[in-house]
């Protein structure tokens, strides 16, 4: 039988969907890190942090303690060495460049630049002359390239794209680039229509495709990343992913991506494959991806996620299991699923226009991602638990160690999530203590934010704009000051009430109007003009959908965006053996010696505890401390709960 026909006949009907698709649809642009100057009192100590003790703490792992570089160096000598450590370890080499990237920008040092530019040299000799790059194979036999689609091939050079893009945008340098795009061009010569089927076992690939095309403006990036998209679904993939487990729900990959409705299988791979879908759902303007998208997001979000943002329930297979299945001392929540939640939420945000994602988003931010990072920036959490014994702590490394590189990351981006411009106006998403110039039409507008969120909800927003300048300023206002937890009614306030927020411009109540989420003030703007919204910074009772039963009569606390947990360093070493009744009242204070600076909230609550005779027990009331969640754990092992119980019920005294 003569399959040219065929094959042809595919790649032309791919080619046509391309051809028919409508023109892109993002409602605005991010502004990008590059261009953001991070000034925040939160923020900017912990970016210091990155730059001072997470990057390096990388770059010792990397480099002296595991041997990572090593492999890079082995490739390039040709002498037949063995490859040492796990077959996708090359992706942490890149994660930690990128992290690198961004952290220049924010925090020069010329000897952390110079330290990059060693290991690019050493990753570009490593590479082939076909543009093939794996240290994996190159040393254990590059015959078998390209036969397990579970063996991360795609996913390291989606990481050393992704970290290419990022050093040319903060350095100029394009050297890295370069052995990116040769990379990328192998890989579009040997897959594709017409070519060779390929599902990425790992996806990543898919959305750091969509990065290439945006720095190169080569289209044929654009429609491979579309293509990996459209292979799935289709019972092609092979490997031990879909082999020895078969598990297709795994890796997503049980019906096409624009079919899928519910969330599955590991959380992080579902996440950077919803992020490239998300990308070239925006650029391609592809509703059935939108659709997908949005039947997805809903299933996370008002059935699988938890309050601090976190998502992923299980440990043994790193993702999600049956809805509302949400323990909490079990809870896996790994980092970069949270870091995954950040990366997909804007670009849902950037493709509708809608506040809801930034607001899960930010939930995200600040506490599921957040906490994987030690106050001292070199210790690190992989699972984030919502309760703890006293028997989880941080740690220095992982044999596995995507997440320290991943939260680096994070972190030293920060500038990429917090503004957005269209040729009609400026959208503000967080509030970051920041400044920037963006182009609104053909006016260049300076534009800088003062804050002292999270602890503070004044937020001061002031433009420079050379000449008089018509445009709209958009400001989120979360959801939580609508009385709305999260989207959806996984989680709910007790108190569902909105509560009353403040814009003034230049000391004066301004008009506005609300566009999903957002409040706009539309005028002609003059150099000097400064906006202010002020938000109701409550403490906030949250309870949960009845479905969660490891919730039920149990209480957590939030305040502005930040969730809130008892910790034994603060309680006399308990935090099970308490129970926050109905009607309890809340102080807030700020406590600048305190876990870096912040907000702790107090309040009388009943305790158990031993008798003087050791045999009997007690109740007692206690003035209770509560922290937020994403600073637990630094002070030693020490019991810690999130939610917390209405009844004498699941109650542990430590003695």
């Amino acid at each position: 039988m003569n399959l040219k026909p065929i094959i042809i006949l595919c790649a032309l009907s791919f080619s046509a969907v391309f051809a028919s698709a409508q023109q892109a649809t993002r409602k605005f642009e991010p502004v990008g890190f590059a261009q953001v100057s991070i000034t925040d009192a939160f923020w900017r100590p912990a970016m210091d942090k990155v730059a001072t003790a997470t990057i390096p703490a990388c770059v010792y792992q990397t480099e002296v303690k595991t041997p990572r570089i090593r492999n890079f160096e082995k490739v390039a000598r040709k002498k037949g060495e063995k490859h040492e450590g796990i077959f996708y370890d090359d992706s942490d080499v890149y994660k930690a460049l990128e992290a690198i990237a961004y952290s220049l920008k924010n925090h020069p040092d010329a000897a952390l630049e110079q330290k990059a530019d060693e290991w690019i040299d050493k990753i570009a000799a490593a590479q082939l002359e076909d543009g093939y790059l794996n240290t994996w194979y190159t040393l254990g036999g590059l015959e078998n390239r390209w036969t397990d689609m579970s063996m991360h091939e795609d996913y390291n050079g989606g990481h050393l794209i992704e970290a290419a893009v990022a050093y040319f945008h903060a350095t100029g340098k394009r050297k890295l680039l370069d052995v990116a795009i040769r990379f990328a061009d192998h890989f579009d010569r040997t897959f594709g229509p017409g070519k060779r089927h390929w599902v990425t076992g790992h996806q990543e690939l898919e959305l750091a495709l969509v990065k290439l095309y945006k720095t190169t403006h080569e289209q044929r990036y654009l429609d491979l990343a579309r293509w990996l998209l459209e292979e799935r679904g289709h019972k092609w993939a092979k490997g031990y992913t879909w082999g020895d487990w078969k598990d297709t729900a795994y890796a997503q990959d049980v019906v096409p991506v624009r079919q899928q409705r519910e969330i599955t299988g590991h959380a992080v791979r579902a996440m950077y494959m919803y992020t490239g879908a998300a990308d070239v759902a925006a650029l391609t303007g592809d509703d059935g991806y939108l659709t997908a998208m949005n039947n997805v997001w809903e299933d996370v979000v008002y059935r699988n996620m938890y309050l601090t943002g976190g998502i992923g329930s299980s440990g043994s297979n790193e993702g999600f299991s049956n809805d509302y299945d949400l323990p909490n001392e079990q809870a896996y929540c790994e980092t970069c699923a949270s870091v995954g939640m950040v990366f997909w939420n804007q670009r849902m945000n950037l493709l509708t226009g809608d506040s809801k994602f930034v607001d899960v988003l930010e939930r995200s931010l600040y506490n599921g991602a957040r906490d994987g990072l030690s106050l001292s920036g070199d210790r690190f959490f992989y699972g984030n638990p919502l309760a703890s014994t006293g028997k989880h702590f941080r740690r220095e490394w992982f044999g596995t160690a995507c997440c320290p590189a991943n939260i680096a990351r994070l972190v030293a981006s920060l500038g990429d999530y917090i503004y957005g411009v269209s040729d009609k106006g400026l959208w503000v998403n967080l509030f970051v203590g920041s400044s920037t110039k963006v182009r609104i039409g053909k006016a260049e507008v300076p534009v800088s934010m003062d804050t002292q969120y999270p602890w503070d909800g004044r937020i001061a927003i002031t433009v420079q704009p050379k000449n008089k300048t018509a445009f709209a300023l958009r400001v989120r206002i979360p959801g939580w000051v609508a009385g709305q937890a999260v989207p959806g009614d996984l989680y709910v306030f007790e108190n569902k009430s909105p509560e009353t927020f403040e814009i003034l411009l230049n000391g004066k109540v301004v008009p506005y109007t609300m566009d999903k989420g957002y409040a706009v003030v539309e005028r002609e703007w003059k150099k000097g003009d400064q906006l202010v919204l002020n938000l109701p910074m409550t403490v906030k009772p949250v309870v949960t959908r009845p479905e969660i039963k490891q919730d039920e009569d149990r209480v957590a606390l939030q305040r502005g965006p930040i969730v809130y947990c008892v910790e034994g360093a603060d309680n006399d070493n308990q935090a099970w053996n308490l129970i926050v009744p109905e009607k309890t009242a809340f102080t807030a204070s700020y406590q600048p010696t305190l876990l870096d600076g912040v907000v702790t909230i107090r309040f009388q609550a009943p305790a158990i505890q031993l008798g003087a005779d050791g045999t009997s027990v007690q109740t007692v009331t206690k003035t209770v401390t509560a922290i937020p969640y994403y600073s637990w754990c630094n002070r030693g092992q020490n019991p810690m709960q999130v939610w917390l119980p209405r009844k004498i019920k699941d109650l542990k005294i430590n003695y």
